[in-house]
């Protein structure tokens, strides 16, 4: 009976090929309503005063808060095989957000 359960639990994940690459970001900007989270995934290239959007996920609070204890237990999973991910600082002392840019390199 259990077996059956997890049969029709199970569910089958499609990528199109055209999204098979995935799209590279290197910030996430993060909002929020009282009814959905909107995650803007941008990518910020050196040297450039504009940064796009490369995808932008909306979701329910609780599907939210889901992502986050997934994140968690993948991040946990990742430092316990390759070590702790440190940070960089992302508030200059007057307490604003800071994002530095990589430097671009010829």
């Amino acid at each position: 009976m259990a077996n059956d359960n997890k049969k029709q639990n199970q569910i089958q994940i499609e990528v199109p090929n055209d999204e098979m690459q995935g799209r590279y970001a290197n910030l996430a900007v993060i909002s929020h309503s009282p009814n959905d989270f909107v995650m803007d995934m941008i990518f910020v290239a050196p040297n450039t005063p504009k940064a796009r959007v490369q995808s932008r996920i909306i979701m329910t609070p609780e599907n939210a808060k889901q992502l986050l204890f997934a994140m968690k237990e993948n991040i946990d999973k990742y430092e316990a095989n390759f070590g702790e991910i440190r940070p960089r600082q992302m508030k200059n002392n007057d307490g604003i957000m800071d994002f530095p840019l990589p430097k671009g390199q010829a």
